[in-house]
């Protein structure tokens, strides 16, 4: 009996004890259940963002953005490559015809063409990304600020037959076309660094795709000419939340791997062209701002532009306006005939 009473009263004293404890320091919190949530938020965010699409990723992003002049040309349809470019820019080269600079980051392609002569505002595009630049032949101009060293850069002018190759289905001079492998090696032989990562747009995050706001696009058609040749739709597809692009009513795909290419930003800006030789040559001004038009998940919204830089940046009520994440064509026309007579919604 008596060790019974030992053990009863050593018992009660601690859990007396317990409950003093308790007062002081008051109950445990539910620490595992807040680490639990803690790091299931943790791990629904991607520690690194591609630059020039938002994307996020598992693994790092670093490395520098390649911008190639790509041809247009009916002659030169389908194209290879376009399917992979973070960014592309369509805008007038002389004439009506249009040409492309097409900037890869996040995607790199194995066949990219065909490859054609630069002008200086490409130029100044990719410059304004700290892209190597890649081109076959030039402008005067353009040739001018290759020769300085204006921008790093390959010309199938000094590698024709070496880092570029000509396809034998096609005739010259749309047949010149690089793989990636011969960029990376002709920066290697001219020392040029490819590890510096090209300054980062302002996306949306996926929760904030649905605070667009705009009048319904479901396409929407640019006219560079009265012949529809160059002319280039886009078409809204909601299964996918992307724009379908279309050239002479002819859907846009990669020539090797029969892909569409899709679109998730599409920015329409215009902007003063002015001719300024025989042959066509153009002078374009990509500094001084305008009207623009920004579509995104099937609605438009009226925006301006601005120049940041070098980077073409869409712009409302003096702020930046955030690029969905993904894929994003800019198309540049002129302010004459402007943006009213060169681009036309279908709500469809």
């Amino acid at each position: 009996m008596k060790k019974w009473a030992v053990a009863a009263t050593a018992a009660l004293l601690l859990l007396s004890g317990c409950s003093d404890k308790e007062k002081v320091n008051g109950p445990k919190e539910p620490v595992e259940e807040v680490e639990e949530v803690g790091q299931e938020e943790v791990n629904n965010e991607f520690p690194y963002q591609y630059p020039l699409t938002g994307v996020g990723s598992e693994t790092k992003t670093d490395g520098r953005a390649v911008a190639v002049m790509v041809n247009n040309h009916l002659k030169a349809r389908p194209q290879s490559g376009l399917d992979k470019a973070d960014i592309v820019y369509e805008i007038l080269a002389e004439g009506d015809v249009t040409r492309f600079l097409a900037v890869f980051q996040s995607e790199t392609p194995k066949n990219i063409g065909p490859v054609r002569s630069a002008r200086d505002y490409y130029i100044d595009l990719a410059k304004g990304l700290d892209a190597l630049f890649i081109a076959h032949g030039y402008s005067a101009e353009a040739q001018e600020m290759l020769e300085q060293d204006y921008v790093d850069n390959l010309n199938g002018m000094v590698y024709d037959g070496t880092l570029f190759k000509r396809a034998s289905f096609r005739e010259a001079p749309h047949n010149s076309y690089i793989t990636y492998e011969n960029v990376l090696k002709g920066a290697k032989e001219k020392k040029y660094t490819m590890e510096s990562s090209p300054p980062k747009f302002k996306f949306l995050s996926e929760d904030e795709d649905d605070s667009i706001t705009g009048d319904e696009a479901g396409s929407v058609m640019i006219s560079y000419s009265e012949s529809a040749i160059f002319d280039s739709t886009y078409e809204y597809d909601p299964a996918v939340e992307k724009y379908k692009r279309f050239s002479d009513g002819d859907q846009t795909i990669d020539y090797e791997t029969k892909e569409p290419i899709m679109v998730d930003n599409l920015f329409i800006i215009e902007t003063a062209h002015q001719v300024i030789d025989d042959v066509g040559h153009k002078e374009i001004d990509l500094e001084s701002g305008g009207s623009g038009y920004l579509l995104q998940k099937g609605k438009v919204m009226e925006v301006e532009w601005k120049s940041d830089n070098g980077l073409i940046l869409p712009v409302k009520n003096g702020e930046v306006v955030p690029f969905v994440q993904g894929k994003t064509w800019v198309n540049v026309v002129p302010t004459n005939p402007g943006l009213h007579s060169s681009v036309s919604f279908n709500v469809k």
